[in-house]
């Protein structure tokens, strides 16, 4: 599932529209407070309960706020950190493309996650990131089912750079949970093809043709999340805004190589399965022409026969043979005759 909201026309820029009743999941915030030494998880009840943003006590916080349901709590989250309104209005309008936007000593950050849910269906979330100088703010609509496992347990356990570097590093993380989610869904996605076209080759069928289309479907999702979300990545390792370290621009490299590499997976898949579809209907085409071949033969053998039928159906009182005592079984003897001349004929020929 892919949800997408878009505003109502019309309305003025910066314009937040409450979802309407029962669409959205009930807010949950979480906040994680580490440094090099240590780290404290903590649940918050309420956006009043948040420190402010200019506490300085030399720790970095992830502020992890998840469903929109509660639409004046992210009012109050927006107001809280000085968060843009144009910027909040996107978080609303979910469905919005992978980009970078820097505002005044912040950046908000989009990306597009994508998973399997526990039916095997591909689903995309929206997830959004706001970048301040001892802050990282990341907005889901749900919390259930993102990637980030891994990148919470590296900050428990301070394994790597994550608790050393700053909120930068952090987004980064997340960031490249986010586009290396795509590595298995692909490799599923090309394991499935491989499958798929040998079962086209040894019995092609419209399944087939439905299955395919599935597969083409989701890689146009992997293309429409992965494609911006390499810009996005660009765009982190030109910024100027002083909130991304040189430190985590090295890693950041490291992450746009790997959507450099999603892309060319998914750009060879597409042309996969476009090579498969043409595989699928000259399969067709050509079991086709087998069986208008094989009828083609039987119609020719059977021409003479209905020739000869003809004649001697005919009810004129003085044909020839017609008084023969064997002249059943003799014309029946021809016939074979012809026939089996013809069948020799078309193998020799190698039409059979």
């Amino acid at each position: 599932m892919f949800k997408t909201r878009h505003p109502i026309p019309g309305t003025a820029p910066a314009t937040l529209t409450p979802l309407a009743p029962g669409e959205g999941m009930p807010t949950k915030i979480h906040m994680v407070t580490y440094d090099t030494q240590g780290i404290k998880e903590t649940p918050i009840r309420c956006v009043a309960d948040l420190p402010p943003r200019d506490v300085n006590d030399g720790k970095l916080r992830w502020i992890e706020f998840n469903g929109l349901a509660e639409f004046d709590e992210l009012r109050a989250l927006g107001e809280k950190y000085d968060l843009h309104p144009l910027a909040l209005e996107d978080v609303v309008h979910s469905g919005q493309r992978p980009k970078a936007d820097s505002y005044d000593n912040q950046m908000f950050l989009v990306a597009q996650m994508l998973y399997r849910d526990e039916k095997g269906r591909l689903c995309g979330e929206q997830v959004s990131f706001f970048l301040l100088k001892n802050f990282l703010i990341t907005i889901q609509e749900e919390s259930e089912s993102d990637v980030f496992d891994l990148v919470r347990e590296r900050l428990r356990v301070g394994r790597g750079y994550i608790r050393k570097l700053g909120p930068d590093y952090l987004a980064y993380a997340l960031l490249d949970a986010i586009i290396d989610h795509c590595f298995p869904l692909l490799e599923c996605v090309g394991e499935a093809l491989e499958e798929l076209e040998d079962e086209l080759l040894e019995s092609p069928t419209r399944a087939c043709i439905a299955h395919l289309h599935d597969y083409r479907r989701t890689l146009v999702h992997l293309r429409r999340a992965v494609w911006p979300e390499r810009d996005l990545i660009n765009a982190l390792l030109h910024d100027e805004s002083g909130l991304i370290s040189k430190q985590t621009k090295v890693f950041l490299r490291d992450a746009y190589d790997h959507a450099v590499r999603i892309m060319d997976l998914v750009e060879s898949y597409r042309d996969l399965t476009a090579s498969m579809l043409e595989l699928y209907l000259s399969s067709v085409s050509q079991r086709t022409n087998e069986i208008m071949r094989v009828l083609t033969v039987i119609s020719a053998i059977f021409i003479p026969l209905t020739f000869v039928v003809g004649i001697y159906g005919m009810n004129f009182e003085n044909m020839p043979e017609l008084k023969q005592p064997y002249g059943y079984f003799l014309c029946l003897a021809i016939m074979a005759v012809i026939a089996g001349f013809q069948i020799a004929f078309f193998k020799r020929k190698g039409w059979l």
